[in-house]
Parts: C-alpha cells; sequence; structure tokens
C-alpha cells in the first residue's frame, strides 16, 4: 500500500509515530518560515506542517504545490500548537520528512469544498470532481449504508437475492420504454426494463417464495428533480402472504433502515385510505409531520348568497396555526399563489380568528358572525389562527387545497427534515378512467388483484373496484409501493378485458405469464422501494440527484461524457437501421 493511514483517522494517540499519507491537496498555507498543506481523502483533512528549520527544499517543493494535486507524505506525527477542534484530527500534525508528487492536476473550474462556487451545470460537466466534495461523499457513503442494511435485513429474512434480466419484452403499458435493436434479429427489439415485474411473479411461480433485488430499472419519460431516467429499485415479492404479512415485512425494513441510518425508533406506522388521504390532505401521499387536515365547508359555507360557494362542487378549508397576524400583502401573496397555472385557482378567501374570539374574513358581506363561528367549530380554530378557503371543482379543489397545505408548511418551517413520519396508503382505485382513449388504464399495473369484496364490481362497475395494493409514504414523498398479485389466470384473463385488451394481444404480451399461472402459481405480492428518493430522504433531501454517483439533467444528458450521442453510420448498418434528420 502507498499510505499506512488514512486522512481521517489520525488522532493524539498517534503522536510520535511515523506514518504515510496519500491524498489531494485540499489549500496550501505559506507563512513565513513555515507552509502548511490540507491534505484530503475521503475520510477527512490531515494538516501536513513543511519548516525552512526542518528542511529547506522541502518545504520550497510543498511551496510548488498546486490544488487538487495528488500527493503521498511521510512524517511523524506531532502535536499541533493550535489545535482545530472542529476537525477530528484537529488536535496532530505531520512534521513532514517526505513529500512525493504522484500527480499534477490542472487548476479545477471551481472550489472543491463544502460550499463551492460552481453552477449546477459545471458541476455535472465535472462530476468526478464534485464528487470529491465532503457533502455529496457523505451522500454516497449514506446510500451504501442503506443498500448495506436493507440487504442485512431481507437476507436475515430469509429472502434470496436473485438477478433478472435487462434485456426483455417491450409492453404496452406503464412508462415509455427505451428500446435496444437487436443486430441477430433484424427488425426486432429488446426493451430496458420499467421494473422485473413479470420476472418478479415468475419466480414466485418457480418457487422462489422470498425474492429481492436492488435493481437498476430504466422510463423514457419526462425528467424533474426526483425522477431520473434510470433509478434503482428494491424489488422484492414473497408466496403465501395475505396483505398485512407484506406491510409487516417491510415495515420492519423501513423501521430498521431508520434505526441504524438515522438513529431514530419509530412505532406503528399508521395506516389511512386512498379516499381518506385525498379528503383530507388533497393527495395520495400525506405529510403527517404537520396537521393542518382539509376540512369540508360545504354544509356551513354554502346557500348564504355568496355564489363562489354556492355553485362550487366542493368548499374546503384549513387551518393555520397563530397566523391571524398575516398582514394583508401576505395574503394577497397567496392569493397569487393559487391563481398561478400550476394550481389554477381563482382565489383564496381568508378568516381571521381574531385574539379576542372575534373573527374578520375577506367576506364578511355574506356571511355573520355566527356563520364564520360555525367555520371555526368545523376547523377546529382558535384565537389567533388564520383559515384559508378555496371553493370549486371537487377533484381540482381538494388538490388545489392539499398543494396550498404544504406550501404553507414549507414557509412556516414545519417540515422539519430530521424528523421521520411514515405511514401507509391502502385501498386504491383498481382503475382509472381516461377520457380521451376512451378505456381504462390500471393505476398501478393489470397485475394487481382487486379487493377480494370488490371483484363482482369488474363486471357491473369497474371504476369503483379498489385494488389490494399499498405506497409506503414517508414525510410526504411515496418511497415504496406493491400490491397482492393475481394469481390466477381467469381473473388475470378478465382483467384484460376491462383494460381493452384483446384475446391476441393479452396473450402476444403476456402469454408467458398467464401460461405460467397454470402450472401452480402460489398466491402472492410484493413491493418495491425506490432506493434513489429513500436514501434521499434520510439524508434530509427531497431531490435525488446528489444521491447518485452520476446522474443525468433534467434534459435527460449525461453532461460529463456527452450522452446521448450520435452513432456512426457503419452501426447503424450492422442493425438495418437507418437515421433520417429532419432538415430545418
Amino acid at each position: 500500500m502507498l499510505r499506512t493511514h488514512h486522512c481521517g483517522e489520525l488522532n493524539a494517540d498517534a503522536i510520535g509515530t511515523t506514518v504515510t499519507l496519500c491524498g489531494w491537496t485540499q489549500k496550501v498555507r505559506n507563512l513565513g518560515g513555515m507552509t502548511f498543506i490540507d491534505l484530503r481523502d475521503r475520510y477527512g483533512i490531515t494538516q501536513l506542517a513543511f519548516n525552512e528549520g526542518w528542511d529547506v527544499k522541502l518545504m520550497e517543493q510543498a511551496r510548488k504545490v498546486g490544488r487538487e494535486f495528488v500527493l503521498q507524505a511521510t512524517g511523524k506525527v506531532i502535536a499541533r500548537e493550535s489545535p482545530n477542534p472542529n476537525n477530528p484530527t484537529g488536535a496532530i500534525e505531520i512534521k513532514t520528512q517526505q513529500l512525493t508528487v504522484l500527480n499534477a492536476a490542472k487548476n479545477p473550474p471551481f472550489t472543491i469544498e463544502a460550499e463551492t462556487d460552481g453552477g449546477e451545470e459545471l458541476r455535472m460537466r465535472y462530476r468526478y470532481l464534485d464528487l470529491r466534495r465532503s457533502p455529496l461523499q457523505k451522500n454516497v457513503l449514506l446510500r451504501h449504508r442503506v443498500d448495506h442494511e436493507v440487504r442485512n435485513y431481507l437476507n436475515a429474512q430469509g429472502f434470496l437475492n436473485i438477478e433478472t434480466p435487462y434485456l426483455i419484452k417491450s409492453t404496452p403499458e406503464g412508462a415509455r420504454d427505451f428500446v435496444v435493436p437487436s443486430r441477430t434479429n433484424i427488425g426486432q427489439f429488446y426493451a430496458l426494463p420499467q421494473s422485473p415485474q413479470t420476472f418478479k411473479q415468475l419466480l414466485m411461480v418457480s418457487g422462489y417464495d422470498r425474492y429481492y433485488q436492488i435493481v437498476r430499472c430504466f422510463r423514457d419519460e419526462d425528467l424533474r428533480a426526483d425522477r431520473q431516467p434510470e433509478f434503482t429499485q428494491i424489488d422484492c415479492e414473497m408466496s403465501f402472504v395475505e396483505r398485512d404479512d407484506v406491510l409487516q415485512t417491510f415495515e420492519g425494513l423501513t423501521r430498521h433502515l431508520l434505526e441504524k441510518v438515522a438513529g431514530q425508533e419509530v412505532g406503528e406506522f399508521p395506516r389511512m385510505s386512498y379516499q381518506e388521504a385525498m379528503e383530507n390532505y388533497g393527495n395520495d401521499k400525506p405529510d403527517i409531520r404537520f396537521d393542518m387536515r382539509i376540512k369540508n365547508l360545504n354544509d356551513v359555507a354554502q346557500n348564504k348568497g355568496f355564489k363562489v360557494f354556492d355553485q362550487a362542487e366542493r368548499v374546503v378549508a384549513i387551518n393555520v396555526e397563530g397566523c391571524a397576524h398575516f398582514s394583508r400583502k401576505q395574503l394577497d401573496a397567496l392569493t397569487a399563489w393559487v391563481k398561478r397555472p400550476q394550481i389554477g385557482m381563482a382565489g383564496v378567501i381568508w378568516c381571521k380568528h381574531q385574539e379576542d374570539g372575534s373573527f374578520k374574513s375577506s367576506v364578511d358581506k355574506f356571511f355573520s358572525q355566527e356563520d364564520l363561528q360555525a367555520w371555526s367549530e368545523k376547523c377546529e380554530s382558535q384565537p389567533g389562527d388564520l383559515m384559508l378557503v378555496l371553493a370549486g371543482a371537487k377533484a381540482k379543489t381538494l388538490k388545489a387545497m392539499g398543494e396550498l397545505r404544504l406550501h404553507l408548511a414549507e414557509e412556516l418551517n414545519l417540515r422539519n427534515p430530521e424528523e421521520f413520519a411514515p405511514l401507509w396508503v391502502v385501498d386504491f382505485p383498481l382503475l382509472e378512467w381516461d377520457e380521451e382513449t376512451q378505456r381504462y388504464y390500471a393505476m398501478h399495473h393489470p397485475f394487481t388483484a382487486p379487493l377480494e369484496e370488490d371483484l363482482n364490481l369488474l363486471e357491473s362497475d369497474p371504476g369503483a373496484a379498489r385494488a389490494n395494493a399499498y405506497d409506503l409514504v414517508l414525510n410526504g414523498n411515496e418511497i415504496g409501493g406493491g400490491s397482492i398479485r393475481i394469481h390466477d389466470r381467469s381473473l388475470q384473463k378478465k382483467m384484460f378485458d376491462v383494460l381493452g385488451f384483446t384475446a391476441d394481444e393479452a396473450q402476444k404480451q403476456f402469454g408467458f405469464l398467464m401460461d405460467a399461472f397454470e402450472y401452480g402459481a402460489p398466491p402472492h405480492g410484493g413491493i418495491a422501494f425506490g432506493l434513489d428518493r429513500l436514501v434521499a430522504i434520510l439524508g434530509g433531501k427531497e431531490t435525488i440527484r446528489d444521491f447518485i454517483a452520476f446522474p443525468k439533467n433534467n434534459a435527460g444528458r449525461d453532461l460529463m461524457i456527452d450522452a446521448p450521442s450520435g452513432v456512426s453510420q457503419e452501426q447503424l448498418n450492422e442493425l438495418s437501421l437507418s437515421l433520417k434528420l429532419q432538415e430545418e
């Protein structure tokens, strides 16, 4: 080895010993007859000391070192005259006796420090330099710890780690596939997997009753901060189970991660139906770190002569504790916020529950103090609180109020990233109706079983059927989702019929799975966690990019290697493909 220790492990116990360190130059400080180099590796920073009284030539050599030079230094560990209590190695320094430049470096395009002067695009172009910075190193190490603890837990629970193919068959459901042309099968294509769903179900048919895989998945869809074209799933499946068995197993996994990685113990996870989530929080992944639940005011706000409310399908309110002091400027800002195209509401009605118990609202002309008292009772407001009201079509209004709730929580610092509030959301709709195509689509995927009590609805009222599905939500983010699967060929055929598949289409796309069901498929179910998002939340963030070593940007490009890129005509000829570029 070129080193005896790394740059984060030496302390006062090592004083008097001779060591060899390797790393990158963080900083060089020339102070008259002394020179100091901060040497950095992924473990930490150690100070190298040079003194013209010890060795003039060595000090002159040190002064020629630039930022990010790769160095090897040998010397004796001594006590620092001015210890740095903020650095784990701050009690010591190295009295350098030998210095070797293993590689010189160009001046980096941005500072390699916790707080950098590099913009996002520049740092992505030089991602290998950005990864030297301590915040990103911390994120990568956190991801490693989560991966390690997931494997420890699942291995202990009897799960087998089994790999499934990356080159598979394209299917029409779900997001858009990435396709890969086959050179040896001209005119035919593989698809990269959006998930190993059908393969893990086939493994259950094969008798491997507890499967997991930490696996790369691919979706060719529009990107945003928490979405990448390639991402990593913790993919799991179990046989001979019902919903509660799956929930208990993976609640255990989540609790294990929160304890081992975040150092927090949590009790039993609450459960909430999809309908409850939508009615009380305006979305299906509610953040329950704070209350501010949505209240239905239809029975106390309508038929009072205020047309905005009287003509609305739904009138809803939230109570914002201690915010009756909001100024007119602040209230106008909230009105402007809900009027944005992303929210699309006409405005927001406000009502202040004043300290003397009376009420002051933006609609005093239409509502008496007794009317506003009824609002207060619905919202459970107290003197000093602020009630905010939206009205309109039910689905749109609930969604808008859910967004306003989150916006206010952000403004009021109610979303503590060091607090973790997990939640199971269950009983999702099985199907979604699409007006444009005039057909049903599976809300999760076409292999999700309906609740047993809703089986009869597949023929009489498919849109009312509920799925035996579940999502795991953490701090307002979906971190995992799954379901009990269909394991009976006749029920799977019925599901395909409801989804508008012809018999030929179903056989062509999923015949291999339906055929397998005829050879003794056990009852089974599973779940998949988004590893990138899970790690980000455990790291106190909600964006995943800085928790992936080499991510793509919002346009799906890797700026470092310049991908995607063109290929030669020779390569296209081998694939029997032609590339047609549209001329301007």
